[in-house]
């Protein structure tokens, strides 16, 4: 092959190397699914591509999106940013009956999976499992409810640039109701496609 297609053909396969890496990097990524917390919309194992380009262009969340995220390092611990809040505030005395309203002030670097149910200035409250948003129950196909102590919480307003998130599998999600609203710039993409398995092929 003469020198000048090989050079050709190696610039080639650079320049195709550095737009793939870079729309991985900026565009969409691939995530596994860990837990259960999202079923039935997601199922362990499950993965799923993300769309991260939108929100680097300054698109914000939207209510419903499932959303991939960075939570606050109280999600390791189950630790709320704001002492006597969160459900399973055990510190001096028996869980609370209200979620979270403030996150601990550093991020955790193992990235979760959940819906957003709560927007800056929203108040939310939970009734077995399902959201009551500014006042009045939303619709959840998706989700499902459970009775536990976790389930039924009382009113808090979403801090603004932060965004209550909450896995659809209620009874078995630890969620913004334990540690507390999302930071926006923590907030990593919208799932947008499943890719795996074969028969869970399709959109979010």
């Amino acid at each position: 092959m003469p020198l000048r297609s090989t050079v050709e053909l190696v610039l080639t396969v650079a320049a195709a190397l550095f737009f793939a890496l870079t729309i991985q990097a900026f565009a969409v990524k691939p995530y596994k699914i860990p837990s259960e917390s999202m079923l039935p919309t997601l199922e362990p194992g499950q993965r799923i591509l993300v769309d991260r380009f939108s929100h680097h262009l300054g698109s914000d969340p939207k209510l419903g999106d499932v959303t991939v995220f960075l939570p606050p390092k109280g999600a390791e611990t189950g630790t709320c940013g704001r002492p006597g809040e969160g459900p399973s505030y055990e510190q001096g005395g028996p869980p609370t009956r209200r979620s979270c309203s403030r996150p601990t002030p550093t991020r955790s670097d193992s990235a979760y999976v959940k819906r957003v149910v709560g927007l800056p200035g929203d108040t939310i409250a939970v009734v077995n499992g399902h959201v009551i948003r500014n006042g009045e129950r939303v619709d959840e196909p998706y989700a499902i409810g459970c009775v536990a102590p976790a389930c039924t919480l009382n009113p808090i307003t979403v801090p603004r640039g932060t965004y209550f998130l909450m896995g659809d599998n209620r009874g078995n999600s630890e969620d913004s109701r334990f540690w507390g609203p999302v930071p926006r710039d923590w907030i990593i993409g919208k799932a947008v496609v499943s890719f795996w398995p074969p028969g869970d092929i399709g959109t979010l």
